[in-house]
């Protein structure tokens, strides 16, 4: 349940794009299971052979859909942590960015926590950048043993949470900053981190949200 290669042609990128963008609109809308292909090539505007050149069912079109807002989050942590080299301070930076782009980017979230399953294993390409993170803090003698073996996956589930808490609520980023920086103090200690490093990064990333 996979998307087909990328296609290199002009005509054929445009319509992949055009299903992508169609998907994008839809599965904001309602989940995966209550859209039809024919839906999907109707708002796209191409034939519905088209689908099938480039995905080979409907989980496999979701699967592409969540993963590429899930590249396009990434992109924003990493500018955001760009000069950032202290791993607690990188993975509190990431659940920043992640509550914000649900405050920004509400469908594009909506769809991508829709379509996330597949990238919730501790080594997918997608979570390189929290493993990395995690191996630091255990790197440095900050996080307990049983971070090496569940910490990506932990992290992952409380990014998920912070991001649906802000779906559901709609908040202001005023009003979201205090509950992120409570639950990256819950996290953060979970993993290990010393209590005052922990609460020292919470406060970072809570006020880097209303920056």
């Amino acid at each position: 349940m996979a998307s087909l290669p990328t296609p290199t042609s002009p005509r054929a990128a445009r319509t992949r794009a055009a299903l992508l963008a169609a998907g994008f609109e839809l599965l904001a809308e309602r989940p995966i299971d209550a859209i039809a292909i024919d839906d999907i090539v109707a708002r796209a505007g191409v034939a519905k052979g088209s689908f099938f050149n480039h995905f080979t069912d409907k989980p496999g079109f979701a699967k592409a859909l969540g993963e590429a807002v899930r590249l396009r989050l990434e992109e924003r942590v990493g500018a955001a942590n760009a000069d950032v080299s202290d791993p607690v301070l990188r993975l509190a930076g990431g659940m920043r960015e992640a509550v914000r782009f649900a405050l920004e980017e509400r469908s594009h979230a909506i769809v991508m926590l829709r379509g996330l399953e597949a990238a919730t294993g501790a080594d997918h390409a997608l979570n390189a950048g929290i493993r990395a993170d995690i191996a630091g803090i255990i790197a440095a003698g900050l996080a307990r043993e049983e971070a090496a073996r569940g910490g990506v996956r932990y992290w992952l589930a409380l990014c998920q949470v912070a991001m649906l808490d802000v779906l559901d609520r709609q908040p202001s980023a005023a009003t979201l900053a205090p509950r992120l920086e409570d639950l990256l103090v819950l996290g953060l200690a979970g993993l290990g981190v010393p209590d005052e490093r922990a609460r020292s990064a919470a406060a970072w990333a809570a006020g880097g949200l209303l920056a």
